[in-house]
């Protein structure tokens, strides 16, 4: 028997295909995970879940292009400082604290977390990535992660060749986990973390993979630019050129990019290429201002992420889109920069893309996956509307998310989750944030 949903009269469709169709007062059906039917008097036969669409807005789910997960639990632990202070004293409380049990909690937490906020699909880098992964996929999202590399031990405490080991291993083990598809990445953390020859063995590793991604932090802030550029001689754009990950074998995702010098724009200049842009742990962290109209005139393809809750301090997608927009108009000193249906493309289809997954999710068309969201329209601060590209991007916040979609089964409704006990899980969270208090103080 199939699995049905039948999402009844929306109000609004923003369907984000190449045209940007916003539809009116259509219904869709899904029907094993797949979008079959866009349309009026839509009929469907056998059981059925049926979503009224009145006073609501139907859109793809966000994709979160970068973030670790699992950091929720170490939210605010490390406040005011700037991103190097910020890792002497995350990376001390991680060694403590983020053992593979609470990797896995801290995973779920956070999943939770972005499922109610809209986010279907985040790409995650973290350490136990096993664990993560499951943690994260018990929740219910589509989450992309992969096994993490450093040249040292590191918060595991795993040398280089037992991470070789795990890499090995991990197509494997991601497909015994299940759940949706999820291409596999491999996650070395930096150029300044990470050697160009380890970074070349990982390249060729990853391009032996079927479903290959790389995703790594590519000029955060100045002082990392520096770093490298002091002690190798290069620019981190310009190390993982010369260690063959720019070639075009496997998509890529840059974390942050903030910091890309002129010589720099064209090499990170191809649609394989994508910077993922947190905007909200840039500016706390200090690290700068990406220069999104600069990029966007290079033909950079940008994306969105939200980092991790320990710097950005939560993981919602229409927070980050907002910053995304104001920032860049601020930078370029020009209002037209941004514009919103810009930005609600590199929330959705641009990280989709850039995940090599633009053909089965980030858009609503028919054949495509069913990874959506319901917005709930019937709130004073989204009346009246005039533009609704602008109402999602201004205006709209996480709180406003009904209903959640995730390859066809529906994970969040009414703004509840359906198959977490969510009162248990902040229960452990709590027992988790008592031995982060102990190890800190």
């Amino acid at each position: 028997m199939s699995n049905q949903i039948l999402l009844e009269n929306v109000d609004y469709l923003l369907s984000v295909n190449s045209t940007n169709d916003v539809l009116r007062n259509v219904s869709v059906l899904i029907v094993d995970g797949v979008i079959t039917e866009i349309g009026s008097n839509i009929s469907a036969q056998g059981a059925i879940t049926r979503i009224s669409g009145q006073r609501k807005l139907l859109m793809p789910g966000l994709v979160n292009l970068h973030t670790h997960t699992p950091m929720g639990l170490l939210r605010g632990v490390s406040e005011d400082v700037d991103l190097q202070d910020f890792l002497k004293i995350v990376w001390a409380a991680e060694g403590a604290v983020m053992d593979p049990e609470t990797v896995m909690l801290g995973s779920k937490h956070g999943a939770v977390e972005s499922l109610l906020s809209g986010t279907t699909t985040q790409l995650d880098m973290y350490f136990h990535h096993e664990y993560s992964h499951r943690g994260a996929r018990s929740a219910g999202i589509r989450h992309v992660g992969g096994p993490t590399f450093l040249d040292f031990p590191g918060p595991d405490n795993k040398e280089w060749d037992e991470r070789l080991t795990e890499a090995d291993r991990w197509e494997k083990v991601k497909a015994e986990i299940g759940g949706p598809f999820v291409p596999s990445v491999m996650c070395p953390h930096g150029t300044y973390t990470v050697s160009e020859s380890h970074l070349s063995d990982l390249v060729a590793i990853t391009s032996s993979w079927s479903h290959p991604l790389m995703t790594v932090h590519v000029s955060e802030n100045a002082a990392e630019n520096q770093d490298v550029l002091t002690r190798l001689g290069k620019t981190p754009t310009h190390i993982l050129h010369d260690a063959g990950a720019l070639d075009g074998a496997f998509p890529i995702v840059f974390g942050h990019g903030v910091h890309l010098v002129e010589d720099d724009l064209p090499r990170a200049a191809h649609p394989h290429i994508t910077i993922a842009h947190c905007p909200g742990s840039n500016m706390k962290l200090a690290s700068g201002a990406l220069p999104y109209k600069t990029y966007r005139d290079a033909s950079i393809q940008l994306g969105i992420g939200t980092d991790g809750c320990s710097t950005s301090n939560d993981l919602d997608m229409f927070t980050a889109m907002r910053l995304t927009a104001m920032l860049a108009k601020l930078t370029s000193a020009s209002a037209q920069t941004a514009p919103s249906v810009d930005i609600i493309r590199a929330a959705t289809i641009n990280g989709a893309r850039a995940l090599g997954m633009g053909e089965m999710i980030g858009s609503i068309e028919k054949g495509k996956r069913a990874d959506l969201i319901l917005i709930d329209l019937d709130k004073p601060h989204l009346a009246p509307i005039y533009d609704i590209f602008a109402l999602v991007v201004y205006a709209v916040g996480k709180g406003d998310v009904a209903d959640v979609i995730v390859d066809g089964k529906l994970v969040v409704r009414s703004g509840e989750m359906l198959d977490v006990d969510t009162e248990k899980l902040l229960a452990d969270v709590d027992t988790v944030a008592k031995r982060v208090k102990s190890a800190l103080s």
